[in-house]
């Protein structure tokens, strides 16, 4: 009896790789600026942008930078989204806590012993208004404080009081003040890093100018980061660093009251960057600017650390072969998937008019 032929079963797809948490690092100084690994996910139904940065330690600027066109309120179940945990360091010496404003975020360089690699850690950050800057420069870690109450400045009452909003004089430890659980306060009077009662608000220009971090992230910083710890706060929207063969460059959204014109010292910092020993080491001298992916990378500014070295490539052939992993909470995750603190979208536009 004649038959036809047997159909052949279709092959499981492969299941895609769990994520691994992007907020610890090791790294060799001499040799490296670039640390982390950028990835892309799928949207869950359900999800938001929002949603995503936490779950993968990402402030709400980076995640939707580095992904135009994309409605961060109600991305389609199934949409590509690019993860931006490939972080090149600020230029600025790499002990205690650096704060690099334009990439809202935070780098915290332990002491490391002599001939050990170098570990940095790293979180994402709610910075000062426009009208409530955040100041630059350098100060220290003067004291910690665990459950603090938030004594609302004279200012910041008078500014809500104008509002029909009354503050009162202390806001008392709890979940619902806007300092969080832990308080880093800084040689800067009325400055601090600290916690928040709005997670989602990390990520935004919503502070009285101070520095405001997730809860599980605020918890290891305090836990870890001793009094006396310096704390330099820098403002660098275009960066450069090495990594492998490669140069690297990653450009963020510029601050908009930041009047610089960042652009036109691209080759004065390309010229830099050449000129350092780190570009001397191995097939580095060698290495050409593709200066077609370098004017990309200025012209769509997504906070992208990406090998402007690389010939022969776009930024979509580069983000095309990107690591696709699961969309679910990395291994070692700072964060435990919590979600009874998420706001709404309207509640996350509004937040900033409440948060010290």
């Amino acid at each position: 009896m004649l038959t036809g032929p047997t159909a052949l079963p279709v092959p499981a797809a492969k299941p895609l790789p769990v994520p691994t948490a992007s907020h610890e690092f090791s790294f060799d100084p001499e040799r490296e600026d670039v640390v982390g690994t950028l990835r892309v996910v799928t949207a869950n139904k359900g999800d938001t942008l929002s949603d995503i940065a936490r779950r993968f330690n990402l402030g709400y600027e980076e995640i939707v930078s580095a992904n135009p066109g994309i409605d961060p309120w109600l991305p389609r179940e199934g949409t590509k989204i690019v993860i931006p945990t490939l972080f090149i360091l600020p230029d600025a010496p790499r002990n205690g806590i650096v704060v690099n404003l334009a990439a809202m975020r935070l780098f915290y360089f332990p002491k490391t012993k002599a001939g050990k690699l170098q570990k940095v850690i790293t979180h994402p950050l709610g910075i000062g208004r426009v009208e409530w800057k955040t100041p630059e420069g350098l100060t220290k870690i003067t004291s910690k404080v665990e459950n603090p109450s938030w004594v609302p400045t004279p200012s910041i009452r008078k500014e809500h009081a104008e509002k029909g909003d009354l503050l009162p004089a202390v806001v008392p430890p709890g979940p619902d003040n806007p300092m969080g659980t832990h308080v880093l306060r800084l040689a800067w009077p009325k400055f601090a890093i600290h916690g928040t009662d709005k997670p989602p608000s990390v990520g935004l220009r919503g502070s009285h100018g101070c520095l405001r971090m997730y809860p599980e992230d605020i918890m290891r910083i305090y836990k870890n980061v001793p009094v006396g710890t310096p704390v330099r706060v820098v403002n660098q929207p275009r960066l450069f660093g090495w990594r492998g063969r490669e140069l690297y460059m990653q450009a963020y959204p510029i601050l908009e009251d930041d009047k610089r014109n960042h652009d036109q010292s691209i080759k004065k910092l390309l010229s830099e960057m050449r000129s350092t020993p780190k570009a001397k080491l191995d097939a580095r001298p060698k290495a050409k600017i593709n200066q077609a992916l370098l004017n990309e990378v200025i012209r769509k500014p997504r906070a992208l650390a990406t090998p402007i070295t690389q010939p022969n490539i776009t930024l979509s052939t580069y983000l095309a072969r990107t690591t696709h992993v699961r969309n679910t909470l990395p291994l070692n995750a700072t964060w435990n998937g919590d979600m009874s603190r998420q706001l709404t979208a309207a509640e996350i536009l509004e937040m900033a008019e409440k948060e010290p």
